[in-house]
């Protein structure tokens, strides 16, 4: 049996009180409802703030990005302080660059559904000597950190990190454990906030045929020339644009890029 799931722990039944708040939230109120979330998993873990993330794959990653082609399409502090947002928005710029710290690799790498991590076990001791452990741990408050991550499918991923600082303890195992037993449970959740933010997510993972497709309307092709590009026929490219329609809940090519720019509310 899970620990945070044991009937005598007394934790379960803030879990459990959780989740029922949770599915309390109308679906308008899925900012208040996210807020909720990570104002109660900091208060069970003892936490100084949080940080949630919404992280698609690019359907053409560049052939040696680092992340795999994973980036974020939607990141929310919970307590925005303007170090600590500062520090974010820096680290998100340098993911589009060959500057790519070794912590942000090990966060999108691997294929597992899901994980949670500890910082002082995920990373080598000399990490904590270099620059990036400084610039966006120490100086903005920070010293220690449990990393939670979720496949929606296999190409969307939920990310949630929290915070101590220097003066509190290093998070233990128990502490994993019960935030892995928390998000595990949520996944109704995570695509509940998708939808909410309009952000691109599907319904099943797109076939590497699929994935070309894609890509073509995307940088505004008619399907013929998708066709012409991709030698094959009119009606197989058809087929593939009615499933990838299917299978992102949309009707039509301007529906299909306003989901994917994040713009459909």
């Amino acid at each position: 049996m899970h620990p945070s799931a044991d009937s005598t722990n007394p934790q379960s039944d803030n879990v459990y009180a959780l989740w029922d708040r949770l599915a309390e939230f109308s679906a308008g109120d899925g900012d208040a409802a996210l807020i909720h979330l990570l104002t109660t998993l900091c208060a069970m873990v003892a936490a100084q703030n949080a940080l949630w993330a919404v992280v698609v794959r690019l359907p053409s990653p560049a052939p040696k990005d680092a992340l795999f082609g994973w980036r974020p399409r939607l990141v929310r502090l919970l307590h925005p302080v303007p170090a600590v947002a500062a520090s974010v928005q820096e680290q998100f710029d340098t993911l589009w660059s060959s500057d790519v710290d070794l912590s942000q690799i090990l966060a999108v790498s691997g294929d597992e559904p899901f994980r949670t991590r500890l910082l002082f076990e995920a990373l080598p001791p000399e990490w904590f000597e270099g620059e990036h452990y400084r610039r966006h741990y120490l100086e903005v408050g920070h010293a220690d950190s449990i990393s939670v991550r979720c496949a929606l499918n296999d190409d969307v991923r939920i990310h949630l990190f929290v915070f101590r600082d220097a003066q509190a303890p290093r998070f233990s195992a128990l502490d994993s454990n019960l935030l892995g037993f928390v998000m595990r449970g949520l996944r109704w959740f995570y695509r509940q906030q998708l939808l909410s933010h309009g952000l691109l997510i599907a319904n099943a993972p797109l076939t590497p045929a699929e994935r070309k497709v894609l890509l073509g309307l995307l940088d505004g092709h008619m399907e013929k020339q998708i066709a012409q590009k991709l030698d094959q026929s009119p009606n197989t490219t058809h087929f593939h644009v009615k499933s990838i329609y299917a299978k992102f809940g949309v009707r039509n090519r301007s529906a299909l890029a306003a989901l994917w720019l994040g713009k459909l509310r």
